[in-house]
Formats: C-alpha cells, sequence, structure tokens
C-alpha cells in the first residue's frame, strides 16, 4: 500500500430510537417540572406543597408521555402490517402492475431497461422478498420493532422522571420555596445546558446553539411561570 494513500471514513449522524425516546422524555421533564415548580414558589409558601405538586406532576406527565410513545410506536406497527397486507394482495391480483413498479425505481437508479426486466422477473420468483422490497423503495418503510411500543414507553417514562427530579431536588433542603427555587434555577439551567448541548450533537446540529437554545426554552417557561403566579397571589 503506498506511504501516500489515506483510508477514508465516513462521518454520519445515527439517531438512535433509544436516543430519540430520552430527548422526548428528559426535554419535558427537565422544563415543565420546573416551571411548575417556578411558578408554585412564587405563589405559596411551604415547600411541601411544591414538593408534594411536582411530583404529582412528574407521575402523570411520564405516565402520558409514555402511553403518547407507546401509541406512536403501535401506531407505526398497525400502518405497517394495514400497508403490507395490502402489498400481499397487490403482488397476488396485478402482478404485472407490481412488476412495472420494480423497473420504475430502477429506471430512476438510471439502469438500462433490460436490466430493468432482468430484475423484475428475478424478484417476482420470491414472493417474500418482492414484496419486501416494495415496502423499502415503493413506501419507504421499514418493518418496526415488534417491542418498539413498549421500550418506547418505558424510555420515555423513565427520562421525564429522571429529568423531572432535578428541578425539584433542591426543595428538600429548603426552608421556603423561594430559596428552593434559587438553587432550582442553578441546577436546572446547568443541567438545561448539558442536555442541550449533547443533544444537538447527537442529532447532527450545533451543540453550542443547542444548548442555549434549550437552556433559553426552560428559562423563559420558568420565569413566566413564577411572574404569572407571583402577579396572582399579589
Amino acid at each position: 500500500m503506498s506511504a501516500h494513500t489515506h483510508t477514508h471514513e465516513e462521518k454520519h449522524v445515527r439517531s438512535t430510537e433509544i436516543i430519540t425516546d430520552i430527548v422526548i422524555g428528559m426535554s419535558d421533564g427537565l422544563t415543565v417540572p420546573f416551571a411548575l415548580a417556578a411558578g408554585l414558589s412564587g405563589a405559596v409558601s411551604s415547600t411541601a406543597i411544591v414538593i408534594t405538586a411536582g411530583f404529582a406532576e412528574i407521575a402523570a406527565g411520564a405516565i402520558a408521555m409514555g402511553l403518547g410513545g407507546y401509541l406512536a410506536g403501535k401506531t407505526e406497527q398497525d400502518h405497517y402490517q394495514a400497508e403490507l397486507l395490502r402489498e400481499k394482495a397487490e403482488v397476488d391480483n396485478v402482478p404485472e402492475i407490481e412488476k412495472q413498479e420494480v423497473r420504475d425505481v430502477f429506471a430512476e437508479m438510471g439502469i438500462t431497461k433490460q436490466t430493468q426486466d432482468l430484475i423484475a422477473d428475478e424478484m417476482a420468483k420470491d414472493k417474500e422478498k418482492w414484496v419486501d422490497f416494495m415496502m423499502k423503495y415503493e413506501l419507504g418503510l421499514e418493518k418496526p420493532d415488534p417491542r418498539r411500543a413498549r421500550n418506547s414507553a418505558l424510555n420515555i417514562g423513565v427520562s421525564y422522571i429522571v429529568g423531572g427530579i432535578v428541578p425539584l431536588s433542591p426543595y428538600f433542603f429548603a426552608a421556603h420555596p423561594i430559596d428552593g427555587l434559587k438553587y432550582s434555577c442553578i441546577i436546572t439551567v446547568i443541567c438545561l445546558f448539558i442536555f442541550g448541548y449533547f443533544k444537538a450533537r447527537f442529532t447532527g446540529q450545533n451543540p453550542w446553539a443547542g444548548a442555549f437554545r434549550v437552556t433559553i426554552i426552560g428559562s423563559v417557561a420558568a420565569a413566566a411561570a413564577f411572574g404569572i403566579a407571583h402577579l396572582f397571589n399579589k
């Protein structure tokens, strides 16, 4: 091998399903309980009320977010199965039309007409692989993991709980809600910044811009909740 030969490495962003779930759960888990605690801190004088309400919100939010993830996963599975049955029926009932659709796929790739016909004829000999090809390249659908709905619900729910505990934790050690809010702001803003940074990195965005964006959104939400609660309390 020549000394001038260099190994080419392609760098692509691979956003896995579990990372997507964690991002969904953690972003809401950090923001919503933080805003709730901030709002209550401006309206009540007991940290116990803030903690109780905060944990109630975390429980409700985790269940709601987890259920949303589960339903999204089930919808994806149901959609795939419905399209799979339809594609199988078309292969059985109108095979020539389906073969033409195979040719059309390869025609878009610049494959010659003779090669298109050869590929379509060969593919038609195995209906299972034929249907699989049509699902992927005609409809753009990948077979979903049957455990996806359950895993998504668990990942999102747990991430929401972990994120929600962060802004509430200082209230356990504070004598007054305002004192708890001060430390909660510091801890949560730091966590929002770190979370935003890594979220942006995993999704192929500018990590610093992502960190500031998430931090600002969470801070504005908490400030708005605190201001409104404080205004009504007056």
